[in-house]
């Protein structure tokens, strides 16, 4: 391929980028010191599950921003793998991130060196060795971030493809004023404080920040590339397949066997390391406040990766046809083709993106590794010091917040140092992958840690011991020695001459490429010595309560969790050991708390027991490390060693609490239930006793009624002999009806009594529902036609049986009948009797067109003595059981009784009985 004519473009004044660079510095101090503002009027920026999973976002560095592209425009697809493994990782492993984070909660852990260190019995050894390997694999990552910055200003105002300008004396690098800058910002919202619980509320507010600025600068570069310059993806990868030296970049296997070892151990890799980078296990672990937020996480978070790698393709190959091979930097193309174009405005936002990602990962990652080496490498030489455990005077959360900003500083200068130092060379050019693969040692130990009870300390530090030296010797200084650095006669002729010791074709082992052999040798030695030195040699007593703690942690959080301590503690001691490391004032108010929660008033009067010791180590973890906390803890009481058997009665007495404790529970829940039942019982009979009062406040004026008529018409005919025949007659025929009345009042009121008592006397058998209905029609036949109203009906042949019995079916047709009577108008009423076969049963509806029930009035229609309120409703005679006692007959066949009405058009009154389902004889008795 033909390299084209570097086109002329504009360049933009450095004190211009500069200026925009510390801009866009002073905005994230705006931000971080706006969330630290709402987190002290308790509106918390970072309890937001939006925010926490932009947070992890920190994942993609300047090595994304820029790295991504130049891979991309040399390899291809073979980007993708770096990215694939933190998607997969998300949505298989989030159990296991999860868990992390609930093991962080429970015992203050603050780093990855401590939480792999706590598991291993708090091992000082363990926890250091992991700092050191951080260090050494994290350093040369951070330089990366600065080289990549400081190239991006040298795009920006340097013509393009000429070499970037080096910077004759150290004070005049921008690099070292960007490192400081950095430097600066992460103490301020970084080290203000020593205890856990208080989180870095502005800077994980600024981190979620600049993960939206580099995903929407990334973004915007790519559209510009593929709709501005190609008009559209199809016609950049038409162009792009037409250029027969670019086009293998758009295949897997690039015309070459397909490297399938290379791409699951890049995938693998990047897996373990959106878990274990230290800055990934800060914002995922340490800054969580609620585990809840990792179900957001778990797809924003894949989703932030697969939209920022959305254009890395476009843009590498944009760049490669717009430049041609060997002319820009690939790794320059985000900020270089917009500056061809005369894109300046652009280019700027796309270096501040990249700035972004840069800053983003150096503030995370320094806060991370200073808290590591103050806590680890730090404070276990202070307490070395003779006399410094007993000085129970000394405050020494000063100087613990000054060796963290001293340790911040550092770092960022050792950063700035070998980026200053290593220049273009070969190493700090796969730092990022290198880097990689050293946190990827800690997988052994940390994942084997939490789910086998069986891995030791000594097995975890020979596993990170012999994996941390395989890198080394596999993959670092392979790395050096092809910098120039050092000899490389090692690498052809093996250490000592030795063929099989090769460190690129170690053992002979062909084939890899020296990323994915390194991988192999260094992760298999590791898990093997983990593994076998943990078999070789039982665990500690420390060992095995802390494995106990770690690997069943959700049982243990969920109830009261063993403490692994005994022996003899003063409060007098622990309280000035907390405000050592604390402060007076903040130790002050957690022994407080810690005694409210006892029930106590005084400080004083809290046991030193177990529980007190575990709570002190606890606070302290926060603050100086498991492993630290342990030593300065165990300077001030009285610790009895531990045995096996004294883990294993632990156990048992933290076992027998919890059936004590789950007794009780399941006696508080019957005593509840049993509370409950008695209330519902009550206020039943306190229904049942109103019910009582108003049916007999319902009978006794039904009976009042028609008695009071028939004393006075028969006090009338005594006391007047000489009233007329008719007259007599008259009051006599209302007296009869009067007396049928009262006879049919009680004998309803006998038959409801009897129904719901369950004492009626029931002929049940397959009954002809039509039959019913066509006798009951023509009973009332002829009172229809006195009152002028015309009965219609509409009973079909074929309808099935039901089983019932016939007398008591018979009533409620008859009561529904004339209901429909009583209430249709006279001259012009109209009263429809309908049987229906439906899948519920057979229905019978009774319609007429009186003057209908008011919705409110509809629900109460089937009490008992209840009659529908209104002039338009009432008529004489009626007692109000007739509805409640067909209701009791129908249900008792499995029926139910239905009601439509709208007010003013009529009711339709009905009901529903199921098939027949059995057979027998007519006139069987089902008492």
């Amino acid at each position: 391929m033909k390299a084209p004519e570097l086109p002329d473009t504009a360049m933009l004044s450095a004190p211009l980028v500069i200026a925009v660079s510390f801009a866009y510095l002073l905005l994230l101090f705006a931000v971080a010191s706006w969330g630290d503002r709402r987190a002290a009027a308790g509106r918390s920026v970072i309890g937001n599950a939006w925010v926490y999973a932009l947070s992890m976002a920190v994942y993609c560095t300047a090595w994304t921003y820029f790295g991504s592209v130049g891979r991309a425009a040399s390899s291809g697809v073979w980007f993708l793998p770096i990215y694939l493994g933190p998607m997969l990782a998300m949505i298989l492993a989030w159990l296991v991130v999860r868990k992390m984070i609930r093991i962080a909660k429970t015992y203050r852990i603050t780093s990855i060196a401590d939480f792999i260190a706590s598991r291993y019995g708090k091992s000082p050894a363990l926890a250091g060795l992991v700092t050191l390997i951080t260090v050494v694999g994290i350093v040369p990552y951070i330089a990366l971030q600065l080289k990549a910055v400081s190239s991006g200003y040298a795009v920006l105002t340097s013509p393009l493809g000429a070499p970037s300008p080096q910077s004759d004396v150290w004070w005049r690098d921008s690099a070292l004023y960007m490192a400081l800058a950095l430097a600066g910002f992460t103490m301020v919202f970084g080290a203000r404080h020593l205890d856990s619980t208080e989180r870095h509320e502005g800077m994980v507010a600024a981190i979620a920040f600049e993960s939206l600025v580099k995903l929407l600068a990334f973004l915007a570069v790519g559209l510009f590339v593929t709709f501005g310059l190609f008009a559209s993806p199809a016609a950049l990868f038409e162009q792009v397949r037409a250029v027969e030296a670019l086009r293998p970049l758009l295949l897997f296997d690039q015309g070459q066997p397909f490297a399938y070892a290379q791409w699951t151990g890049l995938t693998l890799l990047a897996m373990l390391s959106v878990i274990l980078l230290p800055r990934q296990f800060q914002v995922m672990v340490v800054e969580n406040v609620d585990e809840r937020h990792l179900k957001r996480a778990v797809w924003v978070f894949p989703l932030y990766l697969l939209l920022i790698n959305l254009f890395v393709l476009p843009i590498a190959m944009g760049g490669l046809l717009l430049f041609g091979a060997g002319t820009v930097n690939p790794e320059t193309f985000i900020l270089s083709i917009p500056l061809s174009q005369g894109q300046t405005t652009l280019a700027l936002v796309a270096f501040v993106g990249g700035l972004s990602a840069a800053t983003g990962m150096v503030i995370v990652e320094t806060i991370a590794v200073s808290t590591m080496v103050c806590n680890d490498l730090v404070m276990p030489l202070l307490l070395r010091r003779k006399g410094s455990a007993q000085r129970d005077d000394s405050d020494l959360t000063g100087w613990l917040l000054g060796i963290r900003r001293a340790a911040i500083l550092l770092v960022l200068l050792l950063g700035y140092t070998y980026f200053h130092l290593a220049g273009e060379a070969y190493a700090l050019v796969s730092i990022g992958l290198i880097s990689f693969a050293a946190v990827a040692q800690f997988a052994p130990a940390l994942l084997g840690g939490m789910y086998w009870r069986g891995g030791t300390r000594r097995g975890a530090l020979a596993g990170l011991a012999m994996g941390f030296a395989f890198w080394v010797y596999t993959l670092m200084l392979p790395s050096l020695a092809k910098s120039g650095w050092m000899p490389d006669g090692f690498l052809a002729q093996g250490l000592w001459g030795v063929a099989l010791l090769k460190p690129e074709a170690f053992l002979g082992l062909r084939g890899l490429d020296n990323l994915t052999h390194s991988l192999f040798w260094s992760l298999l030695v590791n898990t093997a010595a983990y593994v076998g030195i943990s078999l070789w040699r039982q665990p500690s007593a420390t060992e095995t309560s802390q494995a106990l703690l770690f690997v069943d942690v959700f049982k243990r959080t969920s109830q009261v969790p063993p403490i692994f301590w005994q022996g003899k503690a003063q409060v007098s001691a622990l309280l000035p050991l907390a405000a050592r490391f604390l402060g007076a004032d903040t130790a002050l108010r957690l022994f407080s708390g810690y005694a409210q929660r006892l029930g106590l008033t005084r400080v004083e009067d809290i046991p030193a027991d177990a529980q007190l010791v575990q709570f002190v180590e606890t606070q302290l973890a926060g603050a100086i490390g498991s492993a630290s906390a342990r030593v300065m803890v165990a300077s001030v009481v009285e610790e009895e060693a531990l045995s096996l058997d004294d883990v294993m009665r632990i156990l048992d007495e933290a076992s027998q609490l919890r059936a004590y404790s789950v007794a009780l529970e399941d006696k508080s829940r019957s005593l509840e239930r049993a509370t409950s039942e008695l209330r519902e019982a009550n206020q039943q009979l306190q229904s049942l006793d109103h019910m009582k009062d108003d049916f007999m406040s319902s009978v006794t004026h039904e009976l009042r009624t028609p008695l009071t008529s028939i004393r006075a018409l028969s006090e009338l005919m005594r006391d007047d002999v000489d009233m007329a025949s008719a007259q007599r007659q008259q009051f006599l025929e209302i007296i009869v009806g009067e007396t049928e009345r009262l006879t049919r009042l009680v004998n309803q009121v006998l038959d409801l009594a009897k129904i719901e008592a369950g004492q009626a006397e029931w002929d049940e058998a397959a009954v002809d529902i039509r039959a019913v209905a066509q006798q009951a029609a023509e009973s009332l036949r002829v009172n229809f036609q006195e009152a002028g109203v015309a009965l219609a009906l509409n009973l079909p042949d074929g309808v099935p049986s039901v089983w019932a019995d016939e007398d008591r079916l018979m009533q409620v047709v008859l009561n529904l009948l004339s209901n429909a009577l009583k209430y249709a108008p006279r001259g012009k009423g109209q009263v429809d009797l309908r049987l229906m076969d439906t899948t519920d049963g057979v229905s019978l509806e009774v319609q007429d067109n009186g003057p209908g029930i008011e919705a409110d009035q509809q629900a109460v229609v089937f009490e008992k003595f209840h009659q529908v309120a209104g002039e338009a409703h009432y008529r004489p005679g009626g007692t109000g059981l007739g509805l409640p006692i067909s209701r009791q007959i129908v249900e008792h066949f499995g029926g139910r009784m239905s009601l439509r009405s709208v007010s003013g058009e009529g009711a339709c009154v009905g009901f529903t009985i199921p098939h027949s389902t059995r057979t027998g004889p007519a006139g069987q008795k089902d008492r």
